[in-house]
């Protein structure tokens, strides 16, 4: 009886040892899983930096806020075209053979810091232009018709994002996803499927939030990802297999192009229209192809303190989504985005240096999304932003 009573003893902790050798293979695999995944998202992810946790204070700043404010009543910074950061004329020149010549990379790049250093930085929306990677049909990252990383997969980025929220539970991140025209791919069904299946998939449905139409508390998005979808399902079948929606869709057609004022009316309830108040005025348009950089600068500074003006006044549309957009370009006459948001480097200052005393002085108002170029270069911004 002792021997039998032994061995009864002894099966239970060889099958324990097993068992723990198998957990440290499965998460061995799952290691070198998420560093594959990582490594190819890296031309848009960066390489995460725990370093950098430590020394941003802007890195977890959404902990000092209560779980019940509204999104909506937030000021929030986001980065305009964010995954151009890795853009060069070298890259450029790299991916002719699927692009042919384009305009110079210095008007298409509208960011110089990674991903994972700009949610670091304090960043929470990012702008994402996608269309379909030449040659392999994953869905990938533009700027018009600039291609940026050829091999990098929407999926890889998206599991970035999770994989820094799971270290960050504390915040909530927005993306606007945008179908990039001009790019020479085509807005097919194939494309809306797969971009469909990414957004719905098992993955998805634990970090985005899945409410539809509306923008709800920083407690119900905070380690989650919320979507601002700026494309459509046009062509996909109207069956349930396709049904499910989740964010706020903010129609392309009523997304006026190169506009200072857009009000976009995305939902109604219980017959209040929820509206989304837009400056997108990125191309200074108005003025003669003569017109100097300082002459650029202080149009577009106009339109954005203009819209932020708006978006501070408590009795205007207090209880309704404010997005600004600090960046512009005027490539007619030379104005690059780094013009236009750093000013010329010497006597001109930038959009970005000319908001921030603006900022400062309004500190504590809501200001609604923020949507930046070259987000960090004037130190500051981001802090005025939120508040810090």
């Amino acid at each position: 009886m002792r021997y039998s009573f032994r061995r009864r003893l002894l099966l239970p902790q060889g099958f324990i040892q097993q068992l723990q050798l198998t957990t440290i293979l499965y998460q061995s695999l799952a290691q070198a899983a998420l560093a594959e995944i990582l490594q190819r998202g890296a031309p848009i992810l960066g390489k995460d930096s725990t370093l950098q946790r430590t020394l941003n204070a802007t890195c977890d700043w959404m902990a000092n806020i209560p779980d019940e404010t509204n999104l909506i009543h937030m000021s929030i910074p986001g980065t305009h075209d964010s995954s151009t950061w890795n853009y060069t004329q070298a890259t450029q020149d790299s991916l002719l053979g699927y692009t042919g010549s384009i305009t110079p990379a210095k008007y298409f790049q509208c960011q110089e810091h990674s991903y994972f250093q700009m949610l670091n930085g304090g960043i929470r929306v990012f702008d994402l232009r996608v269309a379909l990677n030449p040659g392999n049909g994953t869905i990938g990252f533009y700027h018009s018709q600039a291609l940026l990383a050829p091999n990098t997969r929407l999926e890889d980025v998206l599991f970035g994002f999770y994989y820094w929220l799971d270290a960050h539970p504390t915040e909530a991140v927005l993306l606007s996803i945008n179908y990039e025209g001009g790019t020479g791919t085509q807005d097919t069904v194939a494309f809306q499927e797969q971009l469909y299946d990414i957004l719905s998939g098992n993955l998805a449905t634990q970090y985005w939030v899945q409410v539809n139409g509306t923008l709800g508390t920083l407690g119900e998005a905070r380690g989650k990802l919320t979507l601002l979808q700026r494309f459509d399902y046009s062509l996909l079948p109207a069956t349930s297999e396709y049904s499910k929606r989740i964010g706020i869709h903010l129609d392309p057609e009523d997304w006026h192009d190169n506009d200072p004022n857009i009000t976009l009316v995305y939902n109604t309830v219980n017959g209040t229209e929820q509206v989304a108040y837009i400056e997108d005025y990125y191309e200074m348009d108005g003025l003669p192809a003569s017109a100097s950089a300082a002459e650029n600068i202080q149009w577009k500074y106009n339109a954005t303190v203009a819209h932020l003006q708006d978006a501070v006044n408590p009795d205007l549309h207090p209880n309704q989504l404010y997005i600004t957009f600090a960046s512009s370009e005027h490539d007619t006459d030379g104005e690059t985005p780094r013009i236009m948001a750093l000013g010329n480097g010497t006597e001109v200052p930038g959009v970005n240096q000319k908001i921030l005393p603006w900022l400062q002085e309004n500190k504590g108002k809501r200001f609604g999304i923020v949507m930046l170029d070259f987000f960090d270069s004037v130190p500051g911004v981001v802090e005025a932003i939120i508040n810090a």
